[in-house]
């Protein structure tokens, strides 16, 4: 397993592997691994005959200093890891690699109307550092596919849209989210959680459930579905941050033509923010919320 940290003899594996005609598959990542990254690993397997991940903790995409500060950073272990899985190249640039001339002088990738509303809303700039990011890793690596965890919805609408509009040969492979044996969605902010806090924490997955539950069962008042749902998660002390229920295609409000919701949560566990998904069928329609949407989208 190669691991590089410079743009320079990445290219050069590139090269290599273009000119011999091999399919490469991508997984970008931030590190700190967990079972569900090795997941996006396998499935990348599967798709191409090169592997190559890539990990970096983008500064561009954070919204809190301390948030970045934070952020666990395992790269030995990672490694290992990934050594195991038999990835043939590990891409591990610094900021300077990426940004040479600093964050603010750096040119900004911008996906209209996906990256503004829901969690976009409330963390300004997030999704216009991934976009970014991503479409530099892109231009690097010159996948043919790639994969990206559903766990992060709106993220992996963003990066789909990214991908239709600026015409990217690239295949984009959501895959389903790992969760642990009680539920709670693979995270590198799990590690954050203290014993107690980690106890707590598939609450959160519960109550989408139940909420999933409701909405089959022809649940119409989406407001009042959600003011349980907070309900729940402060029994349990979490912390609602942002809670919508939205056209799993669109990411709209739903309307009565959509056949799959999509259940998007944000709460916050101490001082850990956690967010999860589940989608639901629709089987007969249903009422817009609009009350826990601060983005008004």
């Amino acid at each position: 397993m190669q691991v590089i940290s410079e743009v320079a003899p990445l290219r050069d594996h590139i090269n290599q592997w273009q000119k011999a005609a091999k399919r490469i598959a991508f997984v970008p990542t931030m590190g700190n691994l967990h079972q569900g990254h090795l997941t996006l690993v396998r499935k990348a397997r599967e798709q191409g005959d090169v592997v190559v991940v890539s990990i970096f903790v983008n500064p561009m995409q954070f919204d809190r200093a301390d948030d970045l500060t934070n952020y666990p950073r395992t790269l030995d272990d990672d490694l290992t890891k990934l050594r195991e899985e038999g990835v043939e190249l590990v891409f591990t640039p610094t900021a300077d690699t990426l940004y040479p001339h600093g964050l603010d002088a750096h040119t900004r990738v911008e996906v209209p109307g996906l990256s503004t509303m829901l969690e976009g809303a409330s963390r300004p700039g997030h999704f216009r550092g991934v976009a970014t990011v991503v479409s530099k890793l892109f231009n690097l690596v010159q996948p043919a596919v790639a994969c990206f965890g559903e766990k992060d919805f709106q993220q992996l609408a963003v990066i789909r849209k990214l991908v239709a509009d600026m015409a990217m040969p690239i295949e984009i492979i959501g895959v389903p989210t790992v969760r642990e044996s009680d539920g709670l969605a693979m995270s590198s902010r799990n590690n954050n959680l203290t014993v107690d806090e980690r106890q707590r924490a598939p609450v959160l997955a519960k109550t989408m459930r139940w909420m999933s539950a409701q909405m089959r069962n022809g649940s119409r008042d989406l407001d009042d579905l959600i003011e349980d749902a907070h309900d729940q998660l402060r029994a349990a002390g979490l912390q609602p941050d942002e809670f919508y229920i939205r056209d799993a295609t669109s990411l709209a409000q739903l309307h009565e033509n959509s056949r799959q919701a999509v259940i998007l949560v944000a709460a916050y566990l101490g001082t850990t923010r956690l967010i999860d998904n589940l989608t639901v069928e629709l089987h007969r329609a249903v009422e817009k919320a609009d009350k826990a949407d601060p983005s008004g989208d």
